[in-house]
């Protein structure tokens, strides 16, 4: 087990009960959980990705942020409210997952030229202590610009997205490669979107603007 405090903002809230929680290690959602306010700790799920045999990409970003928030809420003691979230992009109902190197981000980008890919980021936030758990999932879908080969290369060695599913950062450089962005929440594609997830915590018990609203503090700017 991992278990880390996040850095957010010096003038977010003290921590309120119950306790916040983000069941995941990577940095993109850190980051944008860090704009709510709140303060929050940060668990490593430590589950098997992998996707099962025969399962729809978006299937598999649900049952992943669902196991991740599972196995993070196991080994809280106290009312903690956990987030666990999983995004999986799919190309034609194949997923392609983090690259983790050149070759493979290549590969994927050139299978991406031209067509549109669906984002599909699942949230899941469970209060073991009440008995709350639920699962939603927000999908951008993403037209890719027909690159060519030396464009590939040359953005891959810019911004080497190797831990990004779809091997492009859209917040960054990868902006460059993208034809169109189809989307009700423009913090889904980065990895965790921010509407379904205070709606959900909102369902929890944990009134995001409540909860700054008793500390009389300013949320993170």
């Amino acid at each position: 087990m991992h278990n880390a405090p996040s850095t957010p903002s010096p003038h977010a809230a003290p921590l309120l009960s119950p306790r916040l929680v983000l069941g995941s290690t990577s940095p993109y959602r850190r980051e944008l959980l860090v704009r709510l306010g709140l303060p929050f700790d940060v668990a490593s799920p430590e589950v098997d990705e992998r996707p099962l045999q025969d399962e729809a990409p978006l299937q598999t970003a649900l049952r992943l942020a669902t196991w991740k928030a599972r196995a993070v809420a196991q080994r809280c003691e106290d009312d903690a409210v956990v987030i666990g979230s999983d995004q999986v992009a799919d190309l034609n109902g194949m997923v392609l997952g983090k690259p983790g190197d050149h070759a493979r981000a290549k590969a994927q980008l050139q299978a991406m030229r031209g067509q549109t890919v669906h984002f599909h980021t699942a949230v899941c936030v469970k209060r073991a202590a009440t008995g709350f758990e639920q699962t939603q999932v927000s999908t951008v879908s993403v037209r890719f610009r027909a690159l060519s080969d030396e464009a590939i290369d040359t953005y891959l060695r810019l911004e080497q997205p190797y831990d990004c599913a779809g091997s492009a950062k859209c917040e960054g450089l990868g902006i460059v490669l993208l034809e169109r962005i189809d989307s009700d929440d423009p913090t889904t594609l980065v990895g965790l979107p921010l509407i379904v997830t205070t709606g959900l915590l909102q369902d929890a018990g944990l009134d995001v603007l409540g909860q700054l609203g008793q500390a009389g503090l300013p949320p993170q700017t």
